[in-house]
């Protein structure tokens, strides 16, 4: 207990917004404080835990392994606080808050613009701050907790994460209408002769599209990979292109376009889309709030 009375909450808060910022003035941003605060609170950190905690490399401040070793127990601490303190409503009108979200840009493209105008209208005091990662690295984002939540595809979550299916997702073909036969898509044969795009953060064949290929005893050739969907379509045109991603991120594609949408003619099983958190956030109905709203806007863009 002696050493509880060398600390007060400010000062956790502090070390909670210093640990994830590992900037002093961006941490006294958030913290709404001045920056000659923020200095003098982390000496008194480095005092008490005995332990740099931020040390100046090239580039800026990374933590030290003490540091590293408090994250996660700080955070946990922190949460049960907030639910030990705070009433268990949350009202979205007057609320003034920050939630952090990972997301592909297939999950931009299919539940940001519908999220933004809900938040909009119903907590205009509520920020977003979105990110884009790896699969891997929104998963360690979450049990590190440097975001409160991750949309995306996910396979074999660790036990602290809790997940919920917003909707499952089928694929479709595009490609340049002057390359197409005037009515329907292609052939297998013939859409295994065409060179393909691949929208996918790395290269490779860990696909769904391909493994759904190889099922069949068949391969594709890829010409193209990219990261993002947004250009994907934009490239096919004029070109004798098969791109074959999730339908949702493909942007209605009007008759009098170039090009043009059609079944992949194999089986392609669907995916869900997946909203993933940490175990800590359930008791927080804030991130409640949230999850409910995404279920929402994403329920409508089925």
């Amino acid at each position: 207990m002696d050493d509880l009375r060398r600390i007060d909450l400010n000062l956790l808060l502090t070390l909670h917004a210093l640990l994830a910022e590992r900037h002093v003035s961006r941490a006294a941003l958030r913290l709404h404080r001045s920056q000659p605060a923020v200095s003098h609170a982390l000496a008194q950190l480095r005092a008490i835990f005995d332990d740099p905690l931020l040390v100046r490399r090239e580039g800026g401040l990374t933590l030290t392994a003490r540091a590293f070793e408090l994250q996660r127990p700080l955070e946990d601490a922190l949460d049960q606080l907030q639910g030990l303190l705070h009433a268990p409503a949350f009202d979205a009108r007057r609320a003034r808050r920050t939630f952090r979200v990972a997301l592909s840009d297939y999950g931009s493209r299919v539940a940001l613009p519908a999220l933004t105008r809900c938040l909009r209208e119903r907590a205009p005091g509520v920020d977003l701050a979105a990110s884009q990662a790896s699969r891997e690295a929104m998963l360690t984002q979450l049990l590190d907790g440097e975001i409160d939540l991750a949309l995306g595809v996910f396979h074999d979550l660790p036990g602290d994460l809790q997940t919920q299916t917003l909707f499952d997702e089928s694929f479709v073909c595009v490609a340049d209408r002057a390359t197409l036969p005037a009515r329907g898509g292609l052939s297998l044969e013939e859409w295994i002769a065409r060179p393909h795009v691949l929208v996918a953060m790395r290269p490779g064949p860990d696909n769904e599209i391909d493994q759904a290929l190889a099922a069949l005893g068949h391969s594709r050739r890829v010409a193209v990979t990219l990261p993002h969907w947004s250009i994907a379509s934009e490239l096919i045109a004029g070109t004798d292109l098969v791109l074959t991603v999730a339908q949702r991120s493909v942007a209605p594609l009007r008759p009098d376009r170039q090009l043009r949408r059609f079944a992949a003619p194999f089986p392609i099983p669907p995916f869900p889309f997946q909203a993933v958190w940490h175990a800590r956030r359930d008791v927080d109905p804030a991130h409640r709030w949230l999850r409910e709203q995404i279920v929402d806007v994403c329920s409508v863009s089925r």
